[in-house]
């Protein structure tokens, strides 16, 4: 019962377990014997307890104390250099009035209980010192509010004063106060609610938001024009990460909250029809992408059949490694992929619905979102431009007879990207009619089979050109001017064409005879 401490081992009707030894990590004893040493008392808190009962692996400790965190946490550190001579890392950050220790790998953070309460028009709260239960009055949910004693009279009673653990085992996302207080204090919990309900969601157990929280983000929507898109941003890498993004998407969608968090995706809902001719539901159709290739990614981690390329520093190669985590801007392109969309929607009477364009307008609208969200403009932004842009490419190759040609273009301008790419346009192959999707994705493995044969035979995905423009200078003894692009131009396109072989030796053959058309007369 909630308040009452469990047992050793806990199972629930939906099979969640709190399994036996979930204290026994050596770092919780040290606090116990030095919390009362200097007299204070100390719980684990959050998520370690709730993952705890969800049988999940969790790094994550937060220690929170009724007194100082950083003076337990410095005091600890002592005891362990005095008791094992070595010394243990402490980190202290006073604006928070918090403290991090690593002790044997495990990172173990430290804060003082307290008390907030907020004023409207900010999301920065005005903390005092407070209780175990004004700590946990505090917590977002209930779930999260949930505490391990770490006193030696109780060492592992569950502190539950808002009956979280019936709602882990039920599968309930909600606060331990009225929802409006909660969101109102700070909004960012909206998202953070839709997230764990994404996150601890499995096959087994949908975990459900209550009604009451769902009625009271719609009321307060509009807090999130109080939030940073920082916070956003990384809320949302978050739920994009999770195995089910699209379930995070459509909660916001309902809620009111995807206007104030990504307005250029809410865009794509909506079926227009004209003659009796409609679309399919962009916004449903992207969502499915990003579940599919949230599945697709996650096969090819668990197979070993993924990799990743890290460009050198300072150089023109890259290191190869296999992938052993999900890419977060691989989830962005499939979230972006059809941003273009509405943009270059048209009816023709003869076709019906076109979106001729929509990969080149979309992947002219990522800058400007990775802009707005305050997310980084370096290559990740550049990767998912480049899949958004190229999207279309592998699919077009499906309904056409697929050349050595056509294949080496797409290996070029894809790069080390190709894998990617690939895994994007396989998920993005979605219909109502079964029989159409096997068809495509039938002609689709043609085009992994001749890439695979192209790649092998010409290695034209890091392809350099043979032909530089100081070759070109010094051959014919000239100055840079446009000429010399337009001979690197012809010999990079007669290669990717299949005209010459990929070698030095027909490169320089076919620039000689094309430079003596252009009137340049060899020196070397």
């Amino acid at each position: 019962d909630a308040g009452t401490g469990v047992t050793r081992d806990v199972k629930f009707k939906n099979n969640m377990t709190l399994t036996k030894g979930y204290l026994e990590n050596p770092v919780f004893g040290i606090v116990s014997e030095v919390a009362e040493s200097i007299g204070v008392r100390a719980f684990v808190i959050g998520g370690f307890v709730r993952d705890c009962f969800l049988g999940r692996k969790t790094d994550d400790i937060d220690i929170v104390v009724e007194g100082s965190g950083i003076a337990l946490a410095t005091a600890v550190a002592d005891y362990i250099k005095a008791k094992e001579h070595h010394g243990c890392r402490v980190s202290v950050f006073k604006n928070f009035g918090t403290a991090m220790l690593k002790y044997h790998g495990t990172e173990v953070e430290f804060v003082g209980a307290r008390k907030e309460s907020y004023h409207r028009e900010s999301r920065k709260p005005i903390v005092e010192d407070g209780t175990l239960e004004d700590d946990q009055k505090r917590r977002d949910f209930t779930i999260n509010a949930m505490a391990f004693s770490l006193q030696k009279e109780d060492f592992g009673a569950l502190v539950d004063p808002f009956g979280g653990i019936r709602d882990l085992a039920a599968g309930i996302i909600r606060t331990p106060l009225e929802p409006d207080t909660t969101y109102s204090d700070d909004p960012l919990r909206m998202l953070r609610a839709i997230r764990f309900a994404t996150k601890l969601s499995t096959p087994e157990v949908e975990f459900k938001i209550v009604q009451e929280s769902l009625d009271a983000m719609r009321r307060m929507k509009d807090r999130m024009s109080i939030l940073s898109k920082e916070r956003i941003a990384e809320e949302l890498n978050k739920m994009l990460l999770c195995p089910r993004p699209s379930m995070a998407f459509k909660l916001m969608d309902e809620t009111g909250l995807l206007e104030y968090v990504l307005p250029q995706l809410g865009k794509l809902k909506g079926v227009e029809t004209v003659d009796g001719r409609g679309h399919k539901d962009n916004f449903s159709h992207t969502l499915q992408v990003v579940d599919n290739v949230a599945r697709d990614e996650a096969a090819g981690i668990a197979a070993g059949s993924l990799m990743d390329y890290t460009p050198v520093e300072n150089g023109d190669g890259f290191t190869e490694s296999v992938r052993t985590a999900p890419c977060l801007w691989l989830r962005w392109a499939a979230l972006l992929h059809d941003i273009g969309k509405p943009a270059s929607k048209r009816y023709d009477p003869n076709v019906g619905w076109t979106f001729h364009g929509h990969e080149t307008i979309g992947s002219r609208m990522v800058p400007k979102i990775f802009q707005q969200m305050k997310m980084p403009l370096n290559e990740k932004m550049k990767y998912v431009q480049k899949l958004v842009a190229l999207h279309h490419r592998p699919v077009a190759l499906v309904d056409e007879e697929v050349t050595d040609s056509a294949v080496r273009r797409l290996l070029f301008d894809a790069g080390n990207e190709i894998q990617d790419l690939m895994l994007l346009c396989n998920a993005d192959i979605t219909s109502k009619n079964p029989a159409k999707v096997e068809r495509i994705k039938k002609n689709f493995e043609l085009v992994r089979e001749k890439l695979v044969e192209v790649e092998a035979k010409d290695q034209i995905r890091n392809f350099k050109n043979p032909i530089t423009g100081e070759y070109v200078m010094d051959v014919y003894n000239i100055p840079p001017c446009k000429e010399i692009g337009e001979l690197k131009e012809y010999v990079k396109n007669a290669i990717l064409d299949g005209i010459i072989d990929n070698t030095f030796e027909d490169a320089d053959r076919l620039m000689r005879v094309k430079a003596e058309e252009m009137g340049l007369k060899a020196v070397k």
